[in-house]
């Protein structure tokens, strides 16, 4: 973990301006989005006097939490914001005390399961048809239709 990154990572205020445009690049629903975001806490990443970074925590069930929409801005990518966005998230569902943290990703989402293996996570299971259910308009991600959530979790 970069000690240095993660002092640029902080909790969202409730009076702060929700980082709209960087939660829809991980999620084009602003319907969903908003729902989520007021059921959990949402973390900004700050660099360079800007907001490159951003997660979402939700409390799902007794001592689980889940990290959604994890998202970089286009310029900051492939820098390792994305790792260090979702180190953090896991400590800060530690220092919580949570005991499970989960993460789901589209079937198409190749760089990010590659992404959350290498954080710790584990396959769980396949959600079938969730972006068939959950949005109007088909989505694609490397020349692929996304159709199934992938569904992963760690032991903290």
């Amino acid at each position: 973990m970069n000690a240095e990154v993660f002092k640029l990572i902080k909790e969202l205020s409730k009076d702060e301006e929700l980082p709209l445009e960087l939660l829809l690049l991980a999620d084009p629903s602003e319907k969903l989005v908003r729902e989520y975001v007021s059921r959990g806490k949402c973390f900004i990443m700050n660099l360079d006097g800007r907001t490159v970074g951003t997660y979402v925590l939700i409390p799902t069930r007794p001592e689980t939490v889940e990290i959604v929409n994890v998202a970089v801005n286009e310029d900051y990518h492939g820098r390792g914001y994305g790792k260090q966005l979702v180190l953090h998230a896991i400590e800060t569902a530690k220092r919580d005390g949570y005991k499970t943290i989960e993460i789901g990703t589209g079937n198409s989402g190749v760089v990010q399961l590659a992404l959350y293996q290498k954080c710790g996570f584990r396959l769980t299971s396949i959600d079938r048809d969730f972006f068939v259910r959950h949005y109007e308009e088909p989505l694609y991600e490397n020349g692929i239709q996304v159709i199934d959530m992938v569904r992963l979790s760690q032991d903290l």
